[in-house]
């Protein structure tokens, strides 16, 4: 496993977050085999694609430069000791670039559980490309992550393949949507389960920290992303 390097943003000031801590995580997180790389992920294109690159390249403990900024980096350490330090029922969101740290498709499960008990009594929460349906290790991390507290909504590529994970029952499920999806549309997948489709992407006065559903652990819904970014078109055949 290479060097994790982590941007911890104490107050984030996306309006799609909300003010809320946030972390980006260096591109070597990301799922081998995830179909978005290159292919539509919103994170490799527009601001948050430069902020990314500079937090890969850096590396842990480091400095760069994005802008007249000067940014620096933590380790794995150094997140779950700020995680740690977060009152009490706060909500935070890990990655919204980046995924958990891996080891050839692998799930650490010694670093997923360090998270894990960082956010004993916080209300963390993230998402997983990571290949869940035939890695039983990778089940294993997940569910147990959820199981103690922190939750892992496991990403689906399309309505299809969110019914595939939804059938696992380890975790809540999201998917991406195509981009014609409308925000109050009734979305079921193809065995009949709900997809809510999030209210932050249609609704001005929405955000992660005014919703809180994707840290929600035993949702009976599925949360829907319709493709967005600068590369959506392509996100969106993915989802189609």
């Amino acid at each position: 496993m290479t060097a994790l390097s982590i941007l911890w943003t104490a107050k984030s000031s996306n309006v799609k977050t909300g003010p809320i801590p946030v972390t980006t995580t260096s591109k070597t997180t990301c799922a081998p085999g995830c179909p978005f790389q290159g292919n539509g992920c919103y994170a490799e294109s527009g601001p948050m694609a430069y902020l990314w690159q500079g937090v890969t390249d850096a590396g842990p403990n480091a400095e760069f430069k994005s802008g007249k900024a000067t940014i620096r980096t933590t380790d794995w350490q150094g997140l779950c000791g700020n995680v740690a330090k977060l009152p009490e029922g706060q909500l935070w969101r890990h990655n919204q670039a980046g995924d958990l740290p891996h080891t050839g498709g692998m799930i650490s499960d010694t670093l997923v559980e360090q998270l894990v008990n960082a956010n004993e009594g916080k209300r963390g929460f993230t998402y997983t490309h990571h290949n869940v349906t035939q890695s039983e290790h990778n089940r294993g991390v997940v569910e147990y992550a959820n199981r103690c507290g922190f939750t892992i909504n496991v990403s689906g590529n399309n309505l299809t393949h969110a019914d595939a994970l939804a059938d696992l029952g380890i975790a809540p499920v999201v998917t991406v949507l195509p981009v014609t999806v409308e925000g109050k549309a009734d979305i079921r997948t193809p065995k009949g389960r709900k997809v809510v489709v999030c209210p932050a992407t249609y609704k001005d006065d929405v955000s992660c920290a005014s919703c809180g559903l994707c840290a929600v652990r035993d949702r009976k819904v599925i949360v829907g992303f319709p493709a967005h970014g600068a590369r959506k078109a392509k996100a969106s055949q993915v989802a189609a």
